[in-house]
């Protein structure tokens, strides 16, 4: 994923992140003052944040929990308004005194558009600022043997319709890929997409949509939508596909690295003499674990088959060899969580429990660790991708007013 515009390259945080991913997760900062600017610009910030608790909430309560004065409060709050980022609810009726009026995030306001561009699928939704998916599409799309413009142009079409249904200004987009992506937001290699090699799919597809889009292994938004849903801080998230890869949670924070490659889990060797993988090595998990390789083993023809029959066998060989691979990344990480997405939750409790044995007699740390099924499934990836546009708005506010493209409307 790429570094944000202006800033350097961290290793705890995912590629074509945005700038507020970071922030998004524990609020931005109480740095001391630089310049007027910087100073408005954090309060906004300050202030939408409290703003944006599960509860509407009164001009002269965020000031008491922020210690800025009423007067300074209400000055933000009308920007925030005129932004279209707040709304302010009719006071309560029966109340004693003079009746405050609550705010809450703007549900009307400039949006989230997600887009995931995967092997053989394309998907794409928008998402409010309170974070409810407002429009959702997802379409048969096989880029295996595609060059990048057939993929690119099925995600602009169904970008174009999510946008078109919500009916919200779209203040920027994210795209998920399955593959590493470059400081720079270029997807430099995704061994299931061979004709995907260096492709500026963000800048690329920016240019069709006429608005920023940022881009981002999909493994590591997914990871960034189940914490921003309620999941572990600490954690490995799985996101199993045609390919298998991972997202690295630490403190709140992802982890990518030295280089943004951190997570490729699929590309881990779980049988030495197995058989080949499209990343040029034999035996990795993806030969196991993917897809392709549930469905041979199975023998079935596609995923509702296989769901339908859940060959207990089969789920629980997968399910070890996913053990094995996680109790390395576990004993390495010490992170007490492990969330199975992607097509895993499909598959049920036998591929459940084999994990949680394979991982209970292989990691040494106590006490077990904590194995679950996404709560998102497979359109965890999806929701990452714009929900990070969201809270993107959320950590800096003052991105509406700077923004040199326009909110794209689905008006």
């Amino acid at each position: 994923m790429s570094t944000p515009p202006g800033g350097t390259a961290d290793p705890h945080l995912s590629g074509g992140q945005l700038a507020g991913w970071e922030r998004a997760t524990g609020g931005p900062g109480r740095g001391h003052g630089a310049g007027q600017h910087t100073v408005r610009r954090h309060n906004l910030a300050l202030v939408l944040r409290e703003v944006a608790g599960p509860l509407p909430v009164s001009r002269a309560a965020v000031a008491a929990r922020t210690g800025l004065t009423r007067g300074t409060v209400s000055s933000l709050v009308e920007e925030l308004i005129s932004a279209r980022l707040v709304t302010e609810l009719a006071a309560a009726r029966g109340a004693t005194g003079r009746p405050a009026s609550p705010l809450q995030l703007d549900p009307s306001g400039p949006a989230g558009l997600g887009v995931e561009i995967g092997v053989d699928a394309v998907g794409a939704c928008v998402v409010d600022l309170t974070g409810a998916v407002r429009a959702r599409r997802v379409a048969h799309s096989d880029h295996r043997d595609e060059l990048p413009a057939a993929g690119l142009a099925t995600a602009e079409a169904l970008a174009a319709e999510v946008v078109a249904e919500a009916g919200l200004p779209i203040a920027g987009a994210a795209v998920a890929l399955p593959g590493v992506v470059g400081a720079d937001g270029v997807l430099e290699r995704a061994p299931n997409l061979p004709r995907w090699v260096d492709v500026a799919v963000g800048e690329e597809l920016g240019g069709r949509l006429g608005l920023p889009v940022q881009a981002g292994n999909e493994a590591d938004l997914a990871a960034l939508a189940e914490l921003w849903s309620g999941g572990p801080a600490d954690a490995v998230h799985v996101s199993g596909g045609i390919g298998v890869g991972a997202g690295i949670l630490l403190g709140g924070r992802l982890f990518r690295g030295a280089s943004g490659r951190a997570g490729e889990i699929g590309h881990v060797v779980v049988e030495p003499d197995g058989r080949p993988c499209t990343c040029g090595g034999r035996g990795c998990l993806e030969t196991v674990a993917g897809l392709t390789a549930l469905l041979r083993a199975a023998g079935t023809a596609d995923l509702e088959d296989l769901v339908a029959v859940r060959p207990p066998d089969v789920l629980a060989a997968v399910g070890r060899a996913l053990g094995v691979a996680l109790a390395g990344a576990v004993n390495l990480l010490d992170v007490p969580a492990v969330v199975l997405g992607g097509i895993y939750p499909r598959c049920g409790e036998p591929l459940l429990n084999a994990v949680r044995a394979e991982l209970a007699v292989r990691v040494v740390s106590r006490p077990a660790v904590d194995v679950r099924f996404s709560a998102l499934g497979a359109d965890a990836a999806l929701r990452g991708a714009a929900t990070a546009v969201v809270h993107d708005l959320l950590a800096d506010p003052m991105i509406v007013a700077r923004s040199a493209h326009p909110p794209l409307s689905g008006r």
